[in-house]
This record gives structure tokens, sequence and C-alpha cells, in this order.
């Protein structure tokens, strides 16, 4: 019978979070597989909990990936656990859930904390409709497209960012999404947990001040539908009435559906719209 794989939460700062079940599951499962053995070693050792470590990043996720499907295909559990808080969120367990579920063996979750929904029950924006971004690449087109995507997302935003790439990362906001409301979230349950609630722009008048310390969970107010419907307002009034059905209409909308939204965005009558349409 195969071994079962368990996502186990760790704490983001506070050794306090833990649960009760992760601590049960870490010592009854036969091997621990972490971002870094080092920093594990060091909760279990704050535990008192002795089991064998090895260790599961980036780098080495493809073959450490399938000796650990080998081994629970042996009968062995065994624990997953990330630098902090939840495994397979923008780490690489999610690659190691996607071979257990492709080699049939189970996966079962510990619940514990994630830096992100902290953050964004924390930020004061609303928590009834959001996207978690993770971290942004490096790379600067991958970036700039990442952020074009979002420049009409109405959903509240999360982002991770670490403290060497914060400013770039700001900059790169504000010229994109424009000067959103933002909170910023550092060291979170730590010793100097911090919360800045502000304006992108203000932020980065900030952290050019104040160069930033300790990783960073972003967190950025949607869109706001009023905003959207004064930018639309804004280019379709610089149209002419065929210019303006014809946007429509190069959108996938039929002829006599692109005339009667145009006539509401204007205000007058569809016969108006059609008799300027047409003439």
């Amino acid at each position: 019978m195969n071994g079962k794989l368990y996502l186990c939460a760790t704490p983001i700062g506070n050794l306090g979070d833990i649960t009760y079940r992760c601590v049960e599951t870490l010592k009854s499962v036969d091997l621990i597989a972490a971002e870094d053995t080092r920093r594990t070693l060091g909760l279990l050792n704050h535990l008192d909990i002795e089991k064998p470590l090895t260790s599961y990043f980036e780098h080495n996720k493809k073959e450490k990936g399938e000796y650990l499907i080998s081994e629970m295909k042996k009968g062995k559990n065994i624990a997953l656990v990330s630098d902090a808080g939840t495994p397979a969120v923008s780490d690489p367990g999610e690659d190691l859930v996607k071979m257990c579920i492709e080699a049939e063996i189970d996966v079962v979750p510990v619940p514990g904390a994630v830096a992100g929904i902290n953050a964004l029950i924390s930020s004061g924006f609303s928590t009834q409709r959001f996207t978690f971004e993770g971290f942004l690449t490096v790379n600067k087109r991958g970036r700039t497209e990442h952020l074009k995507s979002l420049s009409q997302e109405q959903r509240t935003m999360i982002f991770y960012e670490a403290p060497h790439k914060l400013l770039s990362t700001l900059r790169d906001m504000l010229a994109i999404l424009g000067d959103r409301r933002i909170a910023l979230c550092r060291e979170i349950t730590k010793i100097h947990e911090e919360f800045v609630r502000t304006t992108i722009s203000d932020a980065i008048n900030k952290y050019e001040e104040n160069p930033p310390r300790g990783e960073f969970v972003i967190v950025i107010e949607g869109k706001r539908s009023e905003e959207i419907e004064a930018e639309r307002e804004a280019i379709w009034q610089k149209m002419s009435v065929s210019e303006h059905v014809e946007m429509y209409i190069n959108q996938g909308i039929d002829e006599k559906e692109a005339l009667k939204k145009t006539a509401k965005d204007r205000g007058v009558s569809k016969r108006d719209i059609y008799n300027e349409y047409k003439r």
C-alpha cells in the first residue's frame, strides 16, 4: 500500500502558530522533505522531534521528487514543509503534488499559516473576491505583461516580493496599474511586524528614504467599476459614432447589439445612432 504525502503548514514567524495536528503529523511520518533542511531542523529541535530530513527545493525538485514518489510507493509517509507557511503556494511543492496525483498517492493537507491570506485580511481591502499573483518574474518583459494583464482587475490582488526588489516592483506597478491604494505587510507574526497602508506612489517615497527590510506581501486594491466606466467613456468621447459602433463590432458583438450599446453610452436613441452610422 502506498504511503501518503502530508502538506504541513509551518509558522511564518511566531513558533506559537504551529498547530497540534502539524506537530503530531511531523512526529508520525517516516521522512520530512524540507525546502531548507537547516531551517526545518531548528523548528524540529524546538518541538523536540527527531526525524530523517531530506531537501526538496526548486533546483532538485525533479530528481528528488522521483525519489520521494518511490519512497511513498514503498509505503512510507512523507511530510512536505516549506521555509515558512503553507507548502505548494509559490514554491516547488506544487510539482510534487502533481507527481503524487499522477502516481495515485494520497495528498493530505495539514492547514496552517499563509502569509498572503493574513496580509489580505489585515489590509482593509475587499476580501470578497481576490486573486493571488505570487512573485513577479525578474524578466522585465514578463513582469510588464503580467502587470498589464491586471490593469483592469477589479479583485483585490496579492503579491509576494523580496526586499531588494520591492522598489523596482512598486515603480512598475505605478507605471502600469496607476496610483492604487496598497497595503505592504512585512515580517508577519514576527517582532518587527508592520502594516503600511498607503498609495503606491507614497510607498515608493517611503522606501526610497528607508530601504525595505524583510519579506513583503503586497496587497493592492482592485480597480473600481466607476474608474473603468470613466476610462471607457473617455475613450469613446474621442470617437465618431461610426468608430464607436465599429469598436464594439471588432470585439465580436453583432451590429444590432453594437448599435444598442453605442446608443446607451451616448445617452441617445438607437434610431439616432443607426441613422448616423448608416449615413
